[in-house]
């Protein structure tokens, strides 16, 4: 029963970076784009994210409620010592949640449109980066359980090279897959175009983005090259997210796009394999310490029990609703 909490917990990350991600990213991109275009960027976006805002951060709540049933150390440790970026974290999804919905929703239309267009867009970035910062500094040893001060046990564990280039990469790959989402939603050739233009171009900033990530990992002693390089099963997914890479913009040039998402996800996939195989069972990275590992750090055994047949039963109520739930804006917009 540990293993399928285990899963639980992988698949509800996973899907949180590929659904929030493509959701954070919608944001971003009208950040990113002209005054001139920026309405018909939040038009194609609102259709694209519609049938899945209200829903993605349920991955992030099942995620958060695994580790704080089933791993209660590794829940306390990372709410004690990354409580800043967590708090700012979360009030970026609230802030981002309430401005789309009066921006869309409001019966008066006036200068606030203005107020919540803006908090929409920063905290659409804030949210992604202090996530990316929070994951980096998860595995990047930084979190000291002995330290004496201030600063030390709250500030520098997660304020460093590395988790806020990890939060830049973050910010990147969530504009990207927010592109390639849209592009399959677009109605004209023009929009269609603009979007395979902007998913080129944060294509590019990922790549430029993963470089500073290992130039900041050798820096800070993170020995990220030997996750993603030491080991058989690594390698391999490094490699094929490669080749994915490289057949994402053959169909992009070729403005094939049928197998784009499947693509994107499949490269988030394949890079989150690669950077979790090699230290697995380990979690959390501590400073001048052992990690807490998901095997040894974990809550009683009927406890472990109970939530597998929780997530189980949860799934046979959740899976078809979230399916129904796309299924009606689908037949929405084809009405």
């Amino acid at each position: 029963m540990l293993y399928v909490v285990m899963a639980y917990l992988w698949a509800s990350i996973l899907l949180y970076v590929l659904m929030g991600g493509a959701d954070f990213g919608a944001g971003i991109l009208e950040f990113l784009s002209t005054k001139k275009s920026k309405e018909q960027t939040r038009k194609a976006m609102y259709r694209a994210i519609g049938p899945i805002w209200e829903a993605n951060h349920m991955w992030l709540i099942i995620a958060i409620v695994i580790l704080f049933v089933g791993f209660p150390v590794i829940y306390s440790t990372v709410s004690i010592y990354l409580h800043i970026p967590l708090v700012i974290m979360l009030l970026g999804i609230v802030a981002r949640g309430t401005a789309f919905s009066f921006r869309n929703y409001d019966a008066v239309q006036d200068k606030m449109q203005t107020v919540y267009s803006k908090t929409f867009m920063y905290s659409s970035i804030i949210t992604p980066l202090f996530l990316g910062i929070i994951a980096g500094s998860a595995v990047s040893g930084r979190i000291d359980p002995l330290a004496t001060h201030f600063a030390d046990a709250y500030i520098f564990s997660w304020l460093g090279l590395f988790p806020v280039t990890v939060g830049i990469f973050t910010v990147t790959i969530c504009g990207f897959l927010a592109a390639i989402f849209i592009i399959g939603e677009t109605k004209t050739e023009a929009e269609r175009q603009r979007f395979i233009q902007k998913a080129k171009h944060m294509s590019l900033a990922a790549i430029a983005a993963a470089l500073l990530v290992l130039i900041a990992a050798q820096r800070d002693g993170v020995p990220l090259a030997s996750w993603l390089f030491g080991n058989p099963i690594s390698i391999t997914c490094v490699v094929l997210a490669a080749l994915s890479l490289i057949w994402m913009w053959v169909s992009l040039f070729r403005q094939s796009t049928k197998w784009l998402r499947i693509i994107a996800g499949a490269q988030i996939s394949l890079l989150l394999v690669a950077i979790t195989y090699e230290h697995y069972p380990v979690l959390i990275n501590l400073k001048n310490s052992d990690g807490l590992s998901l095997l040894i750090h974990k809550g009683t055994d009927k406890t472990i029990h109970a939530l597998a047949v929780a997530l189980l039963a949860g799934s046979v109520f959740i899976l078809p609703a979230l399916f129904y739930l796309l299924y009606s804006f689908n037949k929405q917009e084809e009405a």
